[in-house]
């Protein structure tokens, strides 16, 4: 009988730490993609938020003209229509409204501009403007 004194070698039965390391490295660079791009979404969807207020406080402008039948609105008409603008909960904390006197065609302008409040210093103010020709 002869004896074979070298060590037995044993197969690879599971994974180094280098292999882990790197899959763990992987996963989270993904992972901090998905995050990413899920902030970006949500800028988007706040930004479509304001968008969206702009048009409706826009509208109810152009039902106040509709109403009154007559451009400009009154005084007390326009100043409730620019509070409705400026308060946090229907318009924007940081907002103004404008509308314009009609022009020789009947286009009356209607601005509304904002800061959102999560913006840097010194951004640029976002604004909606539409026009609409009044027919009384």
């Amino acid at each position: 009988m002869i004896k074979n004194n070298s060590p037995r070698r044993r197969r690879q039965a599971g994974f180094t730490l280098i292999e882990v390391l790197v899959a763990i490295l992987i996963c989270s660079i993904g992972l901090l993609g998905m995050v990413g791009l899920q902030a970006r979404a949500m800028q988007y969807a706040v930004g479509a938020e304001d968008v969206n207020r702009a048009a409706l406080l826009a509208d109810e402008a152009v039902w106040a003209i509709q109403d009154q039948k007559s451009v400009p609105l009154s005084s007390a008409r326009y100043a409730s229509w620019q509070a409705r603008v400026q308060d946090p909960n229907a318009g924007f904390a940081y907002g103004a409204g404008e509308i314009s006197d009609p022009d020789a065609n009947g286009i009356v302008r209607i601005t509304i501009t904002w800061t959102p409040p999560d913006s840097p210093t010194g951004a640029q103010p976002r604004q909606y403007v539409t026009e609409v020709a009044v027919v009384l």
